[in-house]
């Protein structure tokens, strides 16, 4: 008897990395929600959002099996100019959303009992801080937090949980950023392809 297709969530996924990691995702065969801010109720900051997200794939494909938490943005900014509203409103985007996005793909992977894979986009500066990266490097410390904690919490029902940490990958968000971004960190050295190659092959390639 052969196994169900998988059902994947991938937030974040209109442009760049996201839309990437969906187009992979969907070529391995499997099924994919692949979500953008722009559209109706696709804001993931928003938990009721989250919620019905989650309760649209399983209504739609029949359960969820991959959640992509990769919504998020950026900034290039000192401390000093930073402001508090510039700290809210990254962390809401960055880290509440991804906090939502593994909480109730997890609710959901749990009542199946078929275990899952909840991947998240941290970055290299959640290993190490950048100057003028201060709160944006935050986030994704938060993130690479969030998704210890979660892995060693669910790992008993058999759902993984990682996070990939790229350099600078060729995305619009990177273009927007500019040479603000390149004299901080360096060129993009990476393309959104390769980087979700590597996303499905290393975290997804398990059953």
């Amino acid at each position: 008897m052969s196994s169900p297709t998988r059902v994947a969530i991938v937030t974040g996924a209109a442009l760049g990395l996201g839309r990437a990691i969906a187009l992979r995702l969907a070529a391995d065969g499997l099924h994919v929600v692949a979500l953008e801010r722009r559209r109706l109720l696709s804001d993931v900051t928003v938990e009721e959002n989250v919620k019905n997200l989650v309760a649209f794939a399983v209504s739609t494909f029949g359960g969820l099996d991959v959640m992509v938490a990769n919504a998020g943005t950026a900034f290039v900014k000192s401390i000093l100019d930073t402001t508090l509203e510039d700290v809210d409103g990254l962390f809401n985007i960055n880290f509440r959303a991804a906090f939502l996005s593994y909480k109730y793909a997890a609710k959901q992977m749990i009542a199946q009992g078929r275990g899952g894979r909840i991947i998240g986009a941290a970055s290299a500066v959640a290993k190490k801080g950048f100057p003028f990266m201060s709160t944006y490097s935050a986030t994704k410390f938060a993130i690479r937090a969030l998704t210890q904690s979660a892995a060693q919490e669910w790992g008993a029902y058999g759902i993984t949980v990682n996070a990939y940490c790229p350099g600078i990958i060729w995305t619009p968000l990177i273009e927007a950023l500019g040479a603000s971004l390149a004299s901080v960190v360096g060129q993009a050295d990476a393309d959104p392809k390769e980087m979700a190659s590597c996303t499905a092959d290393i975290f997804l390639i398990q059953r």
